[in-house]
């Protein structure tokens, strides 16, 4: 009996081993703070990277002042060629000091009179681009969640390791992209959930539940495969963009360094020229949101309840009222002999719109449809959703049943709801 009850009292010891050690292991899966690097802030603000300077002043700290203000009209001078195609003489010191709100340090070496850099400037763009007249609405994408994949040694990693691929992505400054990247990096449950072999799953409803997890719209694949020589010697990249839930395949290009030391330069240039191939995709219709992904609730003006809506007969009796009111005092105004009265013009109507918009050419033809009807002041898109269903703000002179009514009339099928319509082509 003795020798049967110790026999289970190793079982029950080596049973708790092997829990203890069991969720050692979970718990060093899900930890994620060496998965992988968080982002940088993405913002809206106009960036100038790579500008040299070679300065002398007083001392060390005079120098690096003189060095930082001769960055920051280079940068000027750059920015004002790359958005206007043209030179400039230049800004004063005192109003660069207005617009510029940040100096980046990419490398220095400060003597004692004397400061060699290479930095980064950064402006603010309601400031800067007032200045510039590009201050206005941009074409933008709807977020789109980074799963970025590198191949290394034959196996793909995402986040199951910190990988440079990763790093890389940190570190890219995407303000000015018209891309809105969504770039998670492996923090707790995330590299349990993204990983290489979800790129290739098309399963609609796990991917909704992934998207709505890091709220965003769609995904896109960024895939880099590196081949190493030798160690330490030449390294080729091929670079893949991919998107959507069905891994779709856009462009690709190769890039080579001669060094291993250069891999984190070759796979910033290869994210920049990917950015440019995502937002060339974005302009051309091409990178636009999975219809399968978005869950919508029908629009039927059939289960809208006017009871819902203050719009009773009180509303009707006094609109009639007013209206008879005023008829009769225009036609006592004529038999006097007076001058008929010239009608107040129609009050200005904040109306939401609704519209299709399954490319960029979409936009532009929507707002131009609804700027051209008579009464219209103003039509501009205030969310815009490539691929899905985009809201325009639109400012009438007149009241909503007559706004739906001149879009029939160019075609549109309407739906009318409160102080909102849906229009759409027949056949969408």
């Amino acid at each position: 009996m003795s020798i049967l009850t110790d026999f289970r009292i190793k079982i029950a010891a080596i049973v708790a081993v092997v829990m203890m050690l069991a969720g050692t292991v979970v718990y060093a899966q899900l930890e994620g703070t060496e998965r992988g690097v968080a982002p940088l802030a993405s913002s809206g603000d106009f960036e100038v990277m790579g500008v040299k300077v070679d300065v002398k002043g007083d001392n060390a700290f005079d120098a690096r002042k003189k060095g930082w203000e001769e960055a920051q009209r280079k940068a000027w001078k750059m920015l004002y060629k790359r958005t206007q195609g043209s030179e400039t003489s230049g800004l004063p010191d005192s109003t660069l000091n207005t617009i510029v709100y940040a100096i980046i340090v990419e490398q220095e070496q400060i003597g004692p009179k004397r400061y060699i850099a290479t930095l980064g400037v950064m402006f603010d763009r309601a400031r800067t681009g007032s200045i510039l007249g590009v201050g206005g609405r941009r074409l933008r994408s709807p977020p789109l969640l980074v799963l970025p994949v590198m191949w290394s040694g034959g196996s793909p990693q995402v986040f199951e390791n910190r990988t440079e691929w990763q790093k890389a992505w940190a570190r890219f400054r995407s303000g000015e992209s018209p891309i809105d990247y969504v770039r998670p990096y492996g923090s707790d449950s995330e590299s349990l959930v993204l990983t290489a072999g979800q790129a290739n799953r098309p399963s609609r409803r796990w991917w909704r539940n992934i998207l709505d997890q890091f709220s965003a719209a769609d995904v896109i694949i960024p895939m880099v495969r590196l081949t190493y020589a030798y160690p330490g010697g030449p390294v080729r990249a091929r670079f893949t963009a991919r998107y959507g839930p069905d891994n779709k395949y856009i462009d690709s290009f190769t890039l080579k360094v001669a060094r291993s030391e250069d891999i984190p330069k070759m796979l910033d240039q290869g994210i920049t020229r990917l950015d440019s191939i995502y937002s060339s995709a974005l302009s051309r219709g091409i990178l636009k949101t999975d219809r399968s992904l978005i869950i919508e609730d029908p629009f039927n003006m059939d289960d809208l309840n006017l009871e819902d809506f203050d719009i009773g007969a009180d509303t009707v009796t006094d609109t009639g009222e007013s209206d008879a009111t005023e008829s009769a005092a225009g036609n006592g105004a004529t038999e006097a002999g007076g001058e008929t009265p010239t009608a107040a013009p129609a009050a200005a109507t904040s109306i939401s719109l609704q519209f299709d918009t399954p490319d960029v050419g979409a936009v532009g033809r929507g707002e131009s449809s609804v700027r051209s009807i008579s009464g219209v002041t103003s039509a501009s898109t205030s969310s815009l959703a490539l691929g899905g269903v985009s809201v325009m703000n639109v400012t009438y002179r007149g009241d909503i049943a007559t706004l739906a009514q001149a879009l029939r009339a160019q075609g549109w099928q309407v739906q009318q709801g409160a102080g909102a319509l849906r229009i759409s082509r027949p056949g969408q």
